[in-house]
């Protein structure tokens, strides 16, 4: 018997966008399922972000459809788009934390749009979010002005899943972070998948991350998406800018760490 597909959490079909002459996507097509993680990749000016930005609806469309959680994002209503809202959270590139307000503030400005509840309340939830995100039970006293690069990325995530959404978008998450730096981010977003039952649409240049966290890559190129699959698949994929993006130097080195880190795992203790 074969088993039941996997809901799709995002489905996007015929997507058009176009800033006056110049058109970006062009009968794109994308499907997210439920607890996946999926990684996007593409060329500068692919349009990564503002595929981001056309499923989240910061974006309108020149026309096609784009379904978030079953609601159709282009013809929802002021109250439908606030209740995707609440079930989505961004961390965006740098951060894009508020420089005038705390960490804990940064992380409690969700909760104050969307929610009426006790300061108090607000601070608890604030410093749950915080130690989930991996940061010290100092870190929400802090301003980002001095917080290090991995701090913020961090103090971000935190704000992100502020109100336990069921979609966590991440764009170029490990961009400006150490190598040491990113693989713990990485692990974090595995672990936080796991803990909280995340789906994860995740924009990256970092081979190491496609290859660590991702269930599958959806490249964009030539306006659409060109091929969305696992990483085994798509590596394969008989296209000039794929070979060389994923058969470089570079993909070859992260494919290799990759498989280190599994052979490792599966002979660890409690590997399985």
């Amino acid at each position: 018997m074969n088993a039941p597909a996997a809901e799709n959490v995002i489905e996007v079909r015929n997507l058009r966008n176009q800033f006056g002459a110049q058109v970006v996507h062009d009968h794109l097509d994308l499907d997210v399922r439920r607890g996946e993680i999926m990684g996007v990749v593409g060329g500068s000016g692919s349009g990564k972000s503002v595929l981001l930005r056309s499923i989240i609806g910061l974006n309108r469309p020149a026309a096609g459809s784009v379904k978030l959680l079953g609601v159709e994002m282009t013809t929802a209503s002021d109250a439908q788009r606030a209740q995707i809202e609440q079930r989505c959270g961004v961390l965006f590139q740098n951060g894009a934390l508020f420089s005038s307000l705390s960490v804990a503030d940064n992380v409690m400005v969700p909760m104050r749009e969307h929610f009426r509840m006790p300061a108090a309340l607000m601070q608890r939830f604030a410093d749950l979010k915080i130690a989930l995100a991996g940061l010290p039970t100092n870190a929400g006293a802090k301003y980002p002005s001095e917080l290090s690069g991995g701090m913020v990325k961090r103090a971000a995530l935190a704000r992100a899943i502020a109100l336990d959404p069921d979609i966590l978008f991440l764009d170029e998450p490990t961009a400006g972070l150490d190598p040491i730096g990113a693989a713990a981010f990485d692990q974090l977003i595995l672990t936080l998948r796991e803990s909280l039952g995340l789906t994860v649409f995740l924009i990256t240049h970092d081979l190491d991350t496609l290859y660590t966290i991702c269930d599958r890559v959806a490249v964009l190129s030539q306006k659409r998406v060109l091929v969305c699959d696992t990483l085994d698949k798509v590596e394969r994929y008989d296209d000039p800018w794929v070979q060389e993006y994923f058969q470089g130097p570079r993909g070859r080195s992260a494919e290799c760490a990759a498989h280190k880190a599994q052979s490792a795992h599966a002979i660890a203790p409690g590997g399985a």
